[in-house]
């Protein structure tokens, strides 16, 4: 059975136990980031406990993590790549938007999201994934300065019709925004953060989520959802 097929098996699992379940995600061995981030694509490396899929839900619409009480799409107001200050509500409201918070000397967890992300985005339809907003937010400030933000994203967004955003700031702006977003604070100097990938709507709302066991054919079958407002 491949992996997409296991996903699209899930429940829908409640906004406070996918929090608490795929809570935090430790980053493993440095060597898994050797080479281009693009081509990580496996599970090696991620921690997420297996509990939380076995919870039963009633729904089971998307090939990603159902989400039984909707997340909302979050207000915070951080500093992009360009050293701009970027308020989230405002330039993504109305929006599909990606949201994920990760750093960039993470060694597996988030090149292999937004690998994914770009995947995904790369096989689908050019009108459908200018429609698309990724933001990426780090979860280590210290070292994540826009510069390093920018080299980092281009490497996953170089060729698709809409960039992707990175987002840092001061810990306490960070930490608000996490809050905000419904995820737990990032630990360990952010290098033990939420593994979850947040899909919100045009009606500002995130139905469906996703972690280390889906596929970019699922982020991409969710996007198509998404985008067509089905």
């Amino acid at each position: 059975m491949t992996a997409a097929a296991r996903s699209r098996r899930r429940p829908a699992l409640p906004a406070l136990i996918l929090a608490a379940g795929l809570a935090l995600a430790g980053c493993g061995d440095p060597a898994a980031a050797e080479g281009d981030p693009a081509a990580v694509q496996g599970d090696e490396g991620h921690d997420h406990g297996s509990g939380p899929a076995t919870v039963e839900g009633a729904d089971d619409r998307y090939a990603g993590l159902d989400l039984s009480e909707p997340y909302r799409r979050p207000s915070f107001t951080l500093t992009d790549t360009t050293g701009a200050s970027f308020d989230f509500t405002d330039r993504t409201q109305g929006r599909p938007t990606l949201l994920f918070f990760g750093y960039t000397n993470c060694p597996d967890v988030c090149p292999a999201t937004m690998a994914d992300v770009a995947v995904a985005m790369r096989g689908m339809d050019p009108a459908v994934a200018e429609q698309v907003q990724v933001v990426f937010v780090t979860t280590d400030p210290a070292f994540d300065t826009p510069a390093v933000l920018g080299e980092y994203l281009d490497r996953f967004d170089a060729d698709l019709p809409s960039q992707f955003i990175g987002l840092t700031g001061d810990q306490e702006l960070i930490d608000q925004a996490q809050l905000s977003a419904g995820v737990p604070l990032a630990e360990d100097d952010g290098r033990l953060h939420s593994s979850l990938l947040l899909l919100y709507g045009s009606d500002d709302a995130a139905q469906v989520a996703f972690d280390a066991g889906n596929t970019a054919k699922d982020i991409a079958a969710d996007l198509e959802l998404v985008v067509s407002g089905s």
